[in-house]
């Protein structure tokens, strides 16, 4: 399954060097001026999970895949970018393919960093960034209403259903309340996120400190996660300069790194973790001498919804799963152990899969 995360922001907020870090390239070009990224670049990054490593040792696995995020680069949006200002209408189209934004606020004091607004104020910051995708919601959704007045006159049902869905979207706006705020009913979900507003993607705040305040955040940060607090987001603090070093580091210099910064682990392990958690994402794995590989579905998948991940003919013929929840695994030291210990489980479709379950499917091909 592919998820992708979209990183936004005004310019010189440290977008690009965040992303440089993140994707372990020099791909996007980090500058002090704005529109430095022209094209949205596009990296694929790890998720972090040490229990892979330690089913890959158990197991004798040859290989290890880790499930995987995409993150894209998109240029710093400026002041009136919902009108087309900066070059706001084709990064706005950006957003809209992502399923997610990580939202980065610039959190540091650097006089030789300009900053677009000529202030240092993360939460207004985040207020314009949020207006502009507001204003680009309901321009969007003005016409889109009236493109389906003449379906509605026809009495189709899928138009009626948009439309009611439109509505209730532009009422949020209107009340200065972004998309996301609107609770959606399960069975309108799907037509909710076939809409492809802006305001009703997940939000993780990134907070950008200077290298001294990485470990605990500044007075900056604490007001951005003041906000995120009221609004029911979250927030991740980092030091992208910090993490663009590490990025260029072996893994063992790199350990020492973290350590001489007083930091436990990388921010970038942090910010992937929170992205993963931000979409509602858990992980099951597959095990075996030639690979142990993770696999990334959504919290309440069915067991044959799980399967269809790593193949469509998996969920089309799906007969049955064979189970280990990963502590029973690790604790009986493989498959044979887990049964020995009764732990060794067959469950069938309407087997909701668990984060960490070690998983072996059986199908009609």
């Amino acid at each position: 399954m592919g998820f992708r995360m979209g990183i936004v922001g005004l310019p010189n907020v440290g977008k690009s060097t965040l992303f440089n870090a993140l994707t372990r390239t020099a791909a996007a070009q980090a500058a002090n001026f704005p529109f430095c990224t022209i094209e949205p670049n596009v990296g694929e990054v790890a998720v972090p999970d040490a229990r892979l490593e330690i089913l890959a040792e158990i197991a004798g696995s040859k290989q290890i895949i880790p499930t995987r995020m995409t993150f894209v680069d998109i240029a710093g949006l400026v002041r009136g970018a919902s009108k087309g200002e900066g070059l706001g209408n084709q990064f706005l189209a950006n957003i809209r393919e992502c399923d997610a934004i990580a939202h980065v606020l610039r959190c540091f004091e650097d006089g030789d960093i300009t900053h677009v607004e000529g202030r240092i104020d993360p939460v207004a910051d985040a207020e314009t960034i949020e207006t502009e995708l507001m204003l680009a919601d309901m321009d969007s959704i003005e016409r889109r209403l009236a493109n389906l007045a003449r379906k509605l006159k026809g009495g189709d049902k899928e138009a009626a259903d948009q439309d009611r869905l439109l509505r209730v979207a532009m009422a949020a706006l209107e009340a200065g309340r972004p998309a996301r705020s609107v609770t959606v009913s399960a069975d309108d979900q799907r037509a909710w996120r076939m809409l492809q507003l802006l305001t009703s993607k997940p939000v993780l705040y990134v907070c950008n400190v200077e290298e001294a305040s990485a470990a605990k955040g500044n007075s900056q940060s604490a007001r951005v996660a003041e906000m995120a607090r009221a609004q029911g987001a979250a927030t991740v603090v980092i030091s992208a300069r910090i993490e663009e070093e590490i990025a260029q580091l072996p893994p063992e210099e790199a350990g020492m790194f973290l350590e001489e910064m007083g930091l436990e682990e990388a921010g970038l392990d942090r910010l992937i973790r929170a992205g993963y958690e931000l979409l509602g994402l858990q992980t099951y794995f597959t095990v075996g001498p030639k690979e142990a590989r993770a696999w990334t579905i959504t919290r309440g998948m069915l067991a044959p919804q799980a399967a269809g991940v790593i193949h469509g003919d998996f969920e089309k013929g799906f007969i049955r799963a064979e189970t280990v929840a990963y502590a029973d695994y690790v604790a009986g030291r493989g498959e044979a152990g887990a049964k020995e210990a009764g732990k060794f489980r067959v469950e069938g479709k309407t087997y909701e899969v668990q984060d960490g379950d070690v998983l072996h499917f059986l199908f009609n091909a």
